[in-house]
């Protein structure tokens, strides 16, 4: 049975403040080397799916140059490959997509041209390893319209998730979109497989636009819907708190997301840096360190991209530092999200005091400790930055002409 694999990656997710500030959440760095969107799109290689749609929307341009024509994955074919698909402007379903369900139905023309049986729908923004070639089995062997993909969960996380109901044999019975409360706890995974024939009448209705809100609670008591569930590894990263928790979790000693496995490697577009220096002054332990990295200082329990340089004295812990971001001497950060090419000023502070004060603007997203520093921002010499504090991309001195930055603001 031929299969195409749709990945939705045009989402902006407002809960990962400025790390979305000017790119698409599937293009977030991730686990020092990665991209969240090598995730997927490495299981579907590894899977045997080389027929492969990418649906962009938001901010593409970062997803665009990292995924190219698809050579790390090995989808750079005449036949097949990868395909980046926009929003256009044109006849018939053009103009900007209102949700993942619209997204497909205004690129059913694409669909169509792949001659297909059944259509693999994949979000862009999760982290799992994931063998789909059982789920699609599994899809065959009931005959479903649809295979939806879910994992139990925390009943403390269930209001993130779209809930499922199912019965013995695993048809599903019921679907909610994020509930506040639940007494079930199988979410949805954002893992489709639709047959092609069924979606393409489903998706006539234009009321439907996007699958797990209006598709799936709209087809289940007229369709042969099943949950096929997945037992290993998976994380939602659709929160500061999340993506912090899910790097972090790399740094135990035998993390549960294992990205040395030779027989599922995730790929990625690498970048051409020298390996690792660690100085003969410096200190570093339960770190992951990636190429092109220059540690003079102290580095604990924190991921680092490449091109990473922490100067003598400098001190980072518990942290997630972006690609080219340089620590200056003396310099500390503890408890931080650093986004790309940021520069922090000799002496400077962030994650500064013990208070813990919500950010002020967005209590909701911000209010566990962390601080965060957008892409390209220019940290004073000598200023101390609070905790849940947010700094804005390319903030620089000139908008930083004070010694202290209370816990909870937003610059």
């Amino acid at each position: 049975m031929k299969t195409l694999v749709m990945i939705m990656a045009g989402g902006a997710s407002e809960d990962l403040s400025v790390l979305t500030a000017d790119r698409a959440e599937p293009a977030i760095p991730f686990g020092g080397k990665f991209r969240i969107i090598d995730f997927p799109l490495s299981n579907t290689v590894n899977s045997g799916l080389y027929r492969v749609a990418l649906l962009t929307q938001y901010m593409p341009r970062s997803l665009n140059d990292h995924v190219g024509v698809g050579k790390p994955w090995d989808l750079d074919r005449s036949q097949g490959g990868v395909r980046l698909l926009q929003p256009y402007i044109g006849r018939g379903h053009s103009g900007w997509q209102r949700g993942t369900a619209d997204a497909v139905r205004r690129n059913m023309d694409f669909v169509e041209e792949q001659r297909i049986d059944n259509i693999l729908i994949l979000a862009g923004d999760h982290i799992y390893k994931m063998d789909y070639r059982p789920m699609l089995r599994f899809h065959q062997q009931t005959q479903a319209t649809v295979t939806v993909g879910v994992r139990r969960v925390s009943p403390f996380e269930t209001h993130r998730f779209g809930i499922v109901s199912v019965d013995s044999d695993m048809r599903v019975t019921g679907f909610k979109e994020k509930p506040r409360r639940s007494k079930e706890t199988l979410a949805s995974m954002g893992i489709y497989i639709f047959d092609f024939q069924a979606l393409r009448e489903i998706l006539r209705d234009e009321s439907l636009n996007d699958f797990g809100r209006d598709v799936l609670p709209a087809i289940i008591n007229h369709h042969k819907v099943y949950a096929y569930t997945f037992e290993g590894y998976w994380a939602d990263v659709g929160t500061l708190q999340a993506y912090w928790e899910a790097n972090m979790s790399l740094l135990a000693e035998t993390p549960a997301l294992d990205l040395y496995d030779p027989q599922w490697v995730i790929h990625t577009r690498s970048e051409e840096q020298p390996p690792v220096q660690i100085g003969s002054d410096a200190w570093v332990g339960g770190n992951l360190l990636s190429n092109g990295c220059i540690i003079h200082g102290i580095v604990e329990r924190s991921v680092l991209s490449p091109g990473v340089r922490v100067a003598p004295g400098a001190i980072v812990r518990d942290s997630v530092i972006m690609n080219d971001t340089v620590i200056n001497a003396n310099a500390k950060i503890e408890r931080a999200i650093v986004d790309k090419e940021v520069w922090v000023g000799e002496g400077a502070e962030i994650g500064y005091g013990v208070d813990n004060v919500p950010n002020r603007r967005h209590p909701e997203r911000l209010n566990t400790g962390l601080t965060v520093v957008g892409k390209r921002a220019r940290i004073p010499a000598g200023i101390k930055i609070g905790h849940n504090v947010i700094i804005n991309p390319n903030i620089n001195e000139t908008h930083l002409q004070t010694d202290f930055i209370a816990s909870g603001e937003t610059i």
